[in-house]
């Protein structure tokens, strides 16, 4: 029985044992990994740059816009209602004055207008007349002259729907219609209005430009431009900007103005790709080598990079006026004494630690 005891005893021992030394094994192999992976240390590379110090300086500012000519004025001729057309004295292409009859519409309304003033302007001299001498009331005076001031404001309202004049001096631009035809109504222009015809003013021309809003203070009516067309090479023509609009497009951040162009000899024509060229005086610009301006893939952005504390930052800007291989960039967070970089940008990143390196 003593000899059962024992070895029951010494087993007991045993199987303590394992358990022990199985339940150590995992936790060292835990820890020691643990401290394997504590040594691995992250190494971030440190990118060289030179920089330079940004400084405005006093540049003349001299921009150039893309625009097209168009006409100075345009009218689409048309009558107030439908009706036929008796006679167009024009084709296109036909130079026309101021008040030339241009188009002859039936003249059936008219005519029954004219006859009805005619019989009131009669009877409203007579009764005229007679109030003079007391020999009707006030109230019957005054309905017969009511009568008269609407038909006498009716016939002159179908004369001119009758007889189409020339607003200006210009030129026949389009023809919708031929004689005999019943005038529809109905939309027929590429300006989606309806007309019998289209009459323009070539001399002078107008072009549109939009102007970044940062020039905005700069640009008033009254400056004078020059105006190139590439038809036309080497030949300047003058302009004015005669309207400048009142808002800002908040999509663009532009506004527009309206620039009048002279046009001796009426070369020019409304439709023709030309190039406008303002002087803006002098002002301060921060002007930087072109190369140090990188550009977004997939898109118009552009943007540089500036050095803070040994940090790559970077700044997105707009484009200015260009200098031979330099450039205006324009940013509110740019500032004099900022550190731009011009060497290296092109591998940052923001917020890359970087080293500057001398020149």
């Amino acid at each position: 029985m003593k000899r059962i005891m024992k070895f029951s005893g010494f087993m007991s021992a045993v199987i303590l044992a394992v358990i022990v030394a199985s339940g150590c094994s995992p936790k060292n192999e835990n820890t020691k990994q643990s401290e394997e992976t504590d040594s691995v240390k992250t190494v971030t590379k440190v990118e060289k740059v030179k920089i330079i110090t940004l400084r405005s300086e006093e540049t003349g500012r001299d921009v150039e816009y893309s625009s097209t000519l168009n006409a100075f004025e345009e009218v689409h001729f048309a009558p107030s209602t439908p009706a036929r057309i008796d006679n167009i004295f024009v084709e296109v292409g036909s130079r026309v004055k101021k008040g030339d009859l241009l188009v002859q519409m039936d003249r059936t309304q008219l005519q029954q207008a004219l006859i009805q003033l005619k019989n009131l302007e009669t009877d409203y001299k007579r009764l005229d007349t007679l109030q003079k001498v007391g020999s009707i009331t006030q109230q019957q005076f005054d309905q017969i002259s009511t009568q008269y001031e609407v038909a006498k404001t009716n016939a002159d309202f179908l004369r001119q729907n009758t007889q189409l004049r020339a607003p200006f001096d210009g030129v026949i631009s389009g023809k919708y219609y031929e004689e005999g035809e019943m005038y529809s109504g109905v939309p027929n222009t590429t300006a989606g209005k309806a007309a019998i015809l289209s009459i323009v003013q070539i001399n002078p021309l107008k072009a549109i430009v939009s102007i970044p809003e940062t020039y905005f203070p700069l640009v008033s009516t009254g400056m004078n431009t020059i105006v190139t067309c590439d038809t036309y090479a080497g030949k300047k023509y003058t302009g004015e900007i005669f309207r400048k609009y009142p808002t800002i497009d908040p999509a663009s951040h532009s506004f527009q103005v309206e620039i009048k162009v002279d046009n001796p000899g009426e070369k020019l024509r409304p439709g023709m790709f030309c190039r406008v060229f303002l002087e803006l005086g002098k002002v301060k610009a921060v002007v930087v080598p072109a190369l140090t301006v990188l550009k977004m893939q997939g898109s118009n952005d552009r943007y540089v990079f500036v050095e803070q504390n040994s940090v790559a930052r970077r700044i997105t800007v707009t484009l200015g006026q260009r200098f031979d291989d330099m450039v205006e960039i324009i940013s509110p967070e740019l500032k004099e004494g900022d550190h731009l970089v011009i060497f290296g940008q092109a591998r940052l990143l923001d917020g890359v630690p970087v080293e500057v390196i001398p020149e």
